[in-house]
């Protein structure tokens, strides 16, 4: 199986305008984030630099949280597609041994990576970021699979290896801040591969 990751599905269809809306947004926050940090974007900030209404971007985002949340969203589409179909390890054309190595390791730098972004997605009910997951568990089960391991539980197996990726439990060892957290991306990828590796081990 070359595709082992979900679809994210066919977005809604929106108007051009729109569409034009969100991508100019976007870009914009991105401008502000790069010059000011996460901090300094605010709703009626994001709507005067982008020169656009403020009920535009509340439509669009809805909260201030909404904003980061669609910028991890763009992100994480764009890795996603590197998973499907960028080149191996990572994508396809790889063993799944090799290709589950690669995809933590990916996978633990992306999240720190977007340190910032995540916590600013926050709504204020959660202590740490919250990440679904279902993509990184589907895609490390079905490569549990086709390494032929012999493991009576996949299932579980996947649920567990997925814990050690998404967003709560790599936020919170890194809770210190963004500074010290690239620090850790190493440490956490080999750790990763070392136990993908034993547990892969014939």
């Amino acid at each position: 199986m070359d595709r082992p990751v979900l679809s994210m599905g066919a977005p809604r269809a929106e108007r051009a305008d729109a569409v034009r809306n969100r991508l100019h947004l976007l870009v914009t926050a991105r401008e502000m984030i790069a010059e000011q940090g996460v901090e300094r974007v605010t709703m009626d900030a994001l709507a005067e630099r982008a020169g656009l209404g403020k009920g535009t971007v509340f439509r669009r985002f809805g909260t201030r949280a909404g904003i980061f949340h669609a910028l991890l969203d763009d992100d994480e589409r764009a890795f996603q597609e590197q998973v499907l179909s960028g080149p191996p390890p990572l994508g396809p054309g790889a063993g799944p041994v090799e290709r589950l190595v690669a995809y933590g390791r990916a996978r633990i730098g992306f999240m720190l990576g977007h340190y910032d972004i995540a916590r600013a997605a926050l709504d204020g009910t959660q202590p740490i970021p919250a990440g679904e997951g279902a993509i990184s568990r589907f895609h490390i089960r079905t490569l549990l699979g086709q390494a032929s391991l012999g493991v009576a539980d996949l299932d579980m197996l996947a649920v567990q290896l997925t814990a050690a990726l998404e967003g709560p439990f790599l936020l919170y060892l890194s809770a210190s801040g963004p500074t010290e957290a690239t620090q850790h991306i190493e440490r956490m990828a080999q750790s990763w591969q070392d136990l993908v590796e034993r547990i892969c081990r014939a």
